[in-house]
């Protein structure tokens, strides 16, 4: 099981563009992406995120994207961002040559842990691909649940990627936040 270095955590500037892509991409596509166990390779083809995506959530109102960094190395990203009385969580990459080491588990424990600090978000939710049941299984050890909400996934729109599947669907899971160390 690898270990990590202890993270630094600070909200991306728009200087960190070039970067998160680099490690989102790294983590869900291509050959690299086949070292960790979050690859979509399966799934889907073609690009995870671009810089253009990324910028827009860097600069969106009640939005954070969130560096796990160790001597200035980025070591994982996540997006977070107020959804009403909710976080949502998404963009989640950890570098893989430091998956299966806790460093997930840190960066999604950080991620609730703002959230509830800077919006006092009483819940996080997310989307994740249905067919992902590993990834699924992943944060229901962490506490969350499937809300039984669903939502296609964008077909025809090469921005999200390019599914190898005709079944994909975005499912819906959601954790309290009560209780989350302030």
């Amino acid at each position: 099981m690898p270990t990590f270095p202890i993270p630094a955590y600070r909200a991306a500037v728009i200087a960190d563009v070039p970067a998160i892509v680099v490690l989102v991409e790294s983590a869900y596509r291509g050959e690299s992406g086949l070292r960790g166990w979050t690859t979509e390779t399966h799934l889907l083809d073609g690009q995870r995120t671009d810089a253009q995506s990324v910028a827009e959530l860097i600069d969106r109102d009640g939005s954070i994207v969130l560096l796990a960094e160790h001597d200035g190395t980025l070591l994982a990203c996540c997006h977070i961002e107020r959804q009403g009385p909710a976080g949502y969580f998404g963009m989640f990459a950890v570098s893989p040559e430091l998956q299966c080491g806790g460093l997930g588990r840190s960066v999604l424990a950080e991620a609730e842990r703002l959230a509830q600090v800077q919006w006092q978000a009483s819940a996080m939710r997310m989307s994740v691909i249905e067919q992902r049941a590993e990834l699924i299984a992943w944060y229901e050890r962490r506490g969350y649940q499937l809300t039984g909400e669903t939502r296609p996934f964008p077909y025809g729109q090469p921005r999200f990627g390019v599914p190898l599947r005709d079944d994909l669907r975005f499912v819906w899971m959601s954790k309290p936040l009560a209780g989350v160390a302030a």
